[in-house]
C-alpha cells in the first residue's frame, strides 16, 4: 500500500489530442556519447505497455547519494514509494506520421534524470511535439548508465570554489543538448543511427516528421541555466523555456550573444534576489523576455516527484507547495505552449493561454514575488 498505485499516486496523463510514445536511445557506448528519452506522437494499439517511472534501482541509488542519504535504507523506501510508478506513455509504440512535428530538447536538473520530468514531456508529446529528453554525464544527473566503465566522477572537493565546476558542467550539457539535436537531424533526413540499446522502435518511420525550423530548448533549475547556455551556442533553437532557472553556473559575457526569446516560469518560494538580479540581466528592450511565478509553487514542483507523494510527505520533504501540484503543472504547461506557439510560429490553439505569459491568473504572479533594488541601467519587458 506505500507504492504510488497503492495510494492512487500517478503522473497525470497529456491533455492533447495525440497518444504518446516513448523510447531511449543511446549513440555511442561512452560518457562522449549521447542518450535521451524520446517522447513522440503514437497510433493506438492494443498491446501497449507503460515503461517504469525510474528504470532501474541504480537510480535510486543515485538519489540516496544526490540526497546523502543511506542507499540500502533509501531503496527499501523509494521502491516502496515509486517501486510500481509508471509513465503514461507506451513504450516503443509506433510513431504516428502523416504530419510535421515541432522539436524540443529537454534538460534535467541537478541530482535528475532522463525521466523525471515526463508529465512536462509527455503533455508536449500529446499536443504534437517530439521531445527528446537527454540524460547529462556531467556528473550533474544522479545516476546514468554506459556500456563501458566510466571514468571516476568530478566531484566537488571541501573549500573548493563551486562556480569553476558547474560552469564548466553547464558547457557540457549544453554540447549534449546540440548534440541530441544533431542526432534528430540524422534521422529525420533518412540516415540510420546505431542504437546501442537495440530498442524495436522504428527510428526510420521519423523520417521527415520533424518540423526542424521550429526548434526549442527547455528546461528545470541547472537545466534552466542550461537553456541559456544552449541558445547562447546554438541559432537552431528559435526560442528557450527556463523553468526555476538556477543561474549561478553561467558566465554573464555570454548574457548578451543571446538573440532568442526567453520564458523564465519561477516557483514562489526557491527564487532570491541574487538569481532574479541575473535573470534580469538577459532582459532586452528588443527581443522578447517573459518572466512569471507560480504562486504556492516550489522547486520540486516541476519534476514529476510532486505527483507521486501524498500532502504530508510532500510537504516534509518539499516535493508540494501550497497550490495543488495538478494545477502548477498545468498552468507551467499551458503557458508554455503559448510561449512556443508564438515563437516558433505554430498553427494551433495554444493562444487561448495566452494571458499566462504575462502572469494573467489568480495563481500567477507577473514578473517575480522577489523585491530587487532600483538599478538605474536596466530595461526592461517582465
Amino acid at each position: 500500500m506505500g507504492n504510488c498505485s497503492g495510494h492512487d499516486f500517478s503522473i497525470p496523463p497529456g491533455k492533447g489530442p495525440h497518444h504518446v510514445g516513448c523510447t531511449d536511445l543511446m549513440v555511442g557506448h561512452t560518457v562522449e556519447g549521447t542518450f535521451f528519452r524520446l517522447y513522440y506522437p503514437c497510433q493506438l494499439s492494443e498491446r501497449s505497455e507503460n515503461p517504469d517511472w525510474v528504470p532501474t534501482k541504480e537510480y535510486f541509488n543515485g538519489l540516496a547519494d544526490f540526497m546523502k542519504i543511506n542507499r540500502r535504507l533509501s531503496e527499501r523506501i523509494f521502491n516502496y514509494l515509486f517501486g510500481s510508478c509508471k509513465i503514461p506513455a507506451t513504450w516503443n509504440a509506433a510513431f504516428k506520421p502523416n504530419t510535421k512535428h515541432p522539436v524540443v530538447i529537454f534538460s534535467h536538473g541537478l541530482g535528475a534524470f532522463r525521466t523525471l520530468y515526463s508529465a512536462i514531456c509527455v503533455e508536449l508529446a500529446s499536443q504534437g511535439f517530439i521531445v527528446a529528453s537527454v540524460e547529462h554525464r556531467d556528473e550533474s544527473a544522479s545516476a546514468t548508465f554506459y556500456f563501458k566503465e566510466k571514468s571516476t566522477p568530478e566531484a566537488l572537493k571541501t573549500g573548493e570554489p563551486e562556480f569553476p565546476l558547474r560552469n564548466k558542467q553547464v558547457k557540457q550539457r549544453a554540447d549534449e543538448c546540440i548534440r541530441a539535436l544533431d542526432i534528430l537531424f540524422t534521422v529525420n533526413s533518412g540516415n540510420m543511427v546505431e542504437n546501442v540499446l537495440k530498442t524495436p522502435f522504428d527510428w526510420s518511420t521519423l523520417e521527415n516528421s520533424m518540423d526542424l525550423c521550429r526548434i526549442a530548448v527547455m528546461g528545470h533549475s541547472f537545466g534552466g541555466a542550461t537553456v541559456i547556455e544552449c541558445l547562447c551556442k546554438e541559432v537552431r533553437f528559435k526560442c528557450g523555456i527556463a523553468l526555476d532557472t538556477w543561474m549561478f553556473p553561467l558566465d554573464e559575457v555570454i548574457f548578451p550573444q543571446v538573440k532568442q526569446p526567453i520564458f523564465f516560469i519561477n516557483s514562489e518560494k526557491f527564487q532570491w534576489a541574487g538569481n532574479i538580479f541575473r535573470m534580469k540581466k538577459l532582459d532586452s528592450a528588443t527581443i522578447p523576455r517573459k518572466m512569471i511565478t507560480i504562486r504556492g509553487a516550489v522547486h520540486q514542483s516541476f519534476p514529476d516527484f510532486t505527483f507521486l507523494t501524498g500532502n504530508c510527505l510532500g510537504k516534509i520533504f518539499k516535493l508540494q507547495g501550497n497550490v495543488d501540484p495538478h494545477l502548477a503543472m498545468d498552468l507551467s504547461n499551458r503557458a508554455s505552449l503559448a510561449f512556443l506557439q508564438r515563437h516558433l510560429s505554430l498553427e494551433r490553439d495554444f493562444n487561448q493561454w495566452d494571458q499566462l505569459i504575462d502572469g494573467k491568473d489568480n495563481h500567477l504572479i507577473p514578473g517575480t514575488n522577489i523585491t530587487l533594488l532600483q538599478v538605474s541601467n536596466t530595461v526592461g519587458i517582465w
